[in-house]
């Protein structure tokens, strides 16, 4: 019964507790809320355990990065690392945030790949080296908070820019090209998860508005895939419909020439 009450207790607050199996009053809304917070941030933590393993175990494979940008992969850490020490700093609950902390150490192996397969071993061992520093120095307490929020304010619009790139990127070539459906997906409804359980268990404006956005910004994605996914497939149609026309026609003889 211990135990129970400990594992209970990580999702729901005392008071939840005695209303749903002392009172067993289960259509409590704000305990309800509250609950399924916490079970969306679990699970899009879940998720994000092996998001990039995937990547990883190719570059090892292949034993090569090529093709990965080094300056992509190192803005994406920035953005991660930000968030995740304005989050730890404050004291959010680990359902909140805890996503970010696996795909920093995603993005850090990523990181170290490209310098260690790109003939620069050394520059790997550094790069571990310093960013665990930099990770000390900002989850350590020895960052202000202001700093951390000026960070984390300043992820909204690197978001935005990234993710306007890729749909500037889409229109021109009028085509998605080899963007993950299932990942775009994933993302956007991700963030739009994480703007309720960022509201229920935060209630800080920064990490609302910094979902809300990348939520804009994963919602372009997602039309772009679907708008040209129906395009593609109108263009398919006629060019099906024209072959059928064609080989519905019957064959012409050829003239056969008089003999004077």
């Amino acid at each position: 019964m211990d135990l129970f009450k400990t594992i209970v207790f990580y999702f729901l607050t005392e008071q939840c507790y005695d209303t749903y199996f002392v009172d067993f009053n289960f259509l409590d809304v704000d305990c309800f809320r509250a609950l399924l917070s916490k079970c969306l941030g679990l699970g899009i933590i879940a998720g994000s355990v092996l998001v990039k393993v995937p990547q990883i175990v190719k570059i090892l494979q292949n034993r090569s990065a090529e093709g990965i940008s080094l300056a992509s992969v190192l803005v994406e850490i920035c953005a991660i690392t930000a968030h995740i020490s304005y989050s730890f700093v404050n004291g959010f609950p680990f359902s909140a945030w805890g996503d970010g902390t696996f795909l920093a150490v995603q993005t850090a192996t990523i990181a170290a790949l490209v310098f260690y397969f790109s003939g620069a071993p050394g520059k790997a061992g550094a790069f571990l080296v310093v960013y665990s520093g930099v990770l000390y120095v900002l989850m350590g307490g020895l960052t202000p908070l202001n700093v951390l929020w000026s960070m984390q304010a300043c992820n909204v619009p690197v978001i935005l820019m990234g993710k306007m790139i890729q749909a500037f990127t889409n229109y021109k070539n009028k085509s998605t090209g080899q963007l993950s459906a299932a990942t775009c997906f994933m993302l956007f409804f991700g963030s739009m998860a994480r703007i309720f359980t960022s509201y229920q268990e935060t209630k800080d404006p920064m990490m609302i508005l910094t979902y809300c956005v990348a939520t804009l910004a994963n919602g372009i994605i997602v039309f772009q895939l679907m708008y040209y996914k129906k395009a593609k497939g109108k263009k398919e149609k006629i060019k099906k419909d024209e072959k059928t026309a064609q080989a519905g026609k019957p064959k012409q003889k050829p003239k056969s020439k008089k003999v004077d």
